[in-house]
């Protein structure tokens, strides 16, 4: 069967590569500071980095297919454009789940990695399968090619942009990001050759690239204009001016100015330190006793101990941290023992067999 010679226009693979890169700085900065936030702020934040960033790699895929130059007509399938976009923004925020509302080791980040990467991967392919009147051939090797470089290269910007997550590393991860998507599409592009065939398949509703180019504009004007969106917030004054702590949920932050984000009748407030008496884990989130009251708070337990050991507090139990200016009296009991407080309605807090020697130096420091 013959095969069909083409090109790319290439203002449009320009554009295409801006697009995704807009799209990149719009999602990893939504998912700035998300400890700062309530629970449901929290989820609507990653829901709308998942919509930008699967919105964006669809986008850019789209982009530079409109600059696909074919020497036959070609359609495309409506069904089958629109599965890829749901299909790039569900993948891409299972990863962002992982990454927000879990334990954020290098493991997990290399793993939120590897899935945008097969998000990437699968929405390329989907995308290619709803062309109509002509179809794409692949080769083996093209696709094992193409789908180590979205993967690896997907690691390293989720590695960059969330090992610590300042805004330099951000503005790198985001270029990172981009250079993924687009070395993926044009990568795989490069392995790809095209037929005719006869007949439509009638899995939805055809689709022009008029018509596509429509929906392509529409969804990039959304993307630019949540890039300018989160643009200002890096123009706004510095948040420790404002006595809030600016690091991500996954930084450790030094005690200077340390803000503990905590929920209260679905409100959110902030609690110094220095009036925490003890913080216990609960699950992925931490309860924060105070004299006055018991908090929830978003930090798992491993993110409120990199935060509160530097502010003095001790580690008491894997699921303890304590204040110890806070602590009336210490009592032991064989290989452990407990915190007690001034306030019977504060109960104690565990001291665990490995942690003994260590709290009973503190405490008498």
């Amino acid at each position: 069967m013959e095969t069909l010679s083409f090109s790319h226009d290439l203002f449009l693979v320009i554009m295409s590569c801006l697009v995704a890169t807009a799209a990149a700085f719009t999602g990893l900065s939504l998912t700035r500071n998300l400890s700062q936030k309530s629970l449901t702020q929290k989820k609507v934040s990653v829901a709308l980095a998942a919509i930008a960033l699967g919105g964006g790699i669809w986008s850019m895929h789209f982009v530079a297919m409109l600059g696909l130059q074919l020497p036959v007509l070609f359609y495309y399938d409506a069904a089958i454009t629109l599965i890829s976009a749901l299909t790039a923004i569900l993948i891409v925020g299972a990863a962002l789940i992982l990454l927000h509302f879990t334990d954020r080791t290098p493991l997990v980040i290399g793993t939120a990695g590897a899935i945008v990467g097969v998000g990437i991967l699968v929405m390329h392919y989907i995308g290619m399968a709803g062309l109509e009147l002509c179809r794409a051939i692949y080769t083996p090797l093209g696709i094992a090619e193409t789908s180590i470089v979205a993967i690896v290269l997907c690691i390293l910007a989720f590695r960059v942009a969330y090992g610590h997550r300042t805004n330099r590393n951000i503005f790198l991860g985001t270029l990172c990001f981009a250079v993924a998507v687009g070395s993926v599409h044009f990568l795989a592009m490069a392995g790809t050759e095209f037929v005719a065939v006869p007949q439509v398949a009638e899995f939805g509703p055809s689709m022009s690239n008029e018509v596509l180019a429509l929906g392509v504009i529409v969804s990039s004007f959304v993307i630019f204009g949540g890039f300018l969106w989160v643009s200002t917030t890096y123009l706004v004054a510095s948040p420790v001016a404002e006595g809030i702590n600016p690091v991500d949920d996954a930084d450790i932050q030094t005690p200077v100015g340390l803000q503990i984000p905590c929920e209260r009748d679905g409100g959110k407030i902030f609690v110094a330190p220095s009036d925490v008496v003890f913080v216990r884990a609960d699950g992925h989130y931490t309860q924060i006793y105070t004299e006055q009251d018991r908090l929830f708070c978003v930090w798992p337990i491993t993110e409120a101990t990199k935060r509160l050991l530097p502010a003095g507090f001790i580690q008491t139990h894997r699921s303890y941290l304590v204040n110890p200016s806070k602590v009336a009296r210490f009592e032991r009991s064989k290989d452990k023992g407990r915190c007690l407080f001034d306030t019977d309605t504060i109960p104690p807090a565990p001291v665990s067999r490995s942690k003994l020697k260590a709290t009973q130096d503190a405490l008498l420091a």
